[in-house]
């Protein structure tokens, strides 16, 4: 299921309060459906579409299927989707319904294409974090100008 609604942005870089639509994305992924990875990346290629950042929505793109990847394959578990683009930039969150929380780590070269998402999003990212709730955790990241 996708969902794109428009949002109020309520605050800007400064503070002070804004009324600039923002366009948000829901998406409910199911347990270990990796089908789930470039459909998200579709679902994303095309909220941003009007966002007009071309390099930034390639690197949104990337992040969003290492948060989705992870939380489908380390936690066997369904998650969600959430991406909002306003006037102050873009965040993305994946929440899942696993408590134990992620590390980033660097991988071995005997890993191959394993052990890398994390490390992306650290060093990609404007910014990105954990963030805990009652049943599991949310790991987002954020793009733009004012994404702290």
């Amino acid at each position: 299921m996708r969902t794109v609604e428009a949002a109020a942005d309520d605050t800007t870089a400064d503070g002070a309060a804004a009324r600039a639509p923002a366009a948000r994305l829901m998406r409910r992924l199911g347990r270990a459906d990796l089908r789930a990875v470039p459909e998200s990346r579709r679902a994303l290629r095309e909220l941003l579409r009007p966002w007009g950042r071309p390099e930034q929505s390639e690197i949104a793109e990337l992040l969003t299927s290492e948060l989705v990847t992870n939380a489908l394959v380390h936690t066997d578990r369904e998650a969600v989707l959430t991406a909002t683009v306003g006037p102050r930039g873009l965040r993305v969150e994946v929440r899942d319904f696993v408590a134990r929380e992620p590390r980033p780590c660097v991988p071995d070269a005997d890993d191959g294409t394993h052990g890398r998402g994390l490390v992306l999003v650290e060093s990609l990212a404007d910014a990105w974090g954990v963030r805990a709730h009652g049943v599991g955790k949310a790991v987002w990241f954020a793009l733009g100008a004012d994404a702290a």
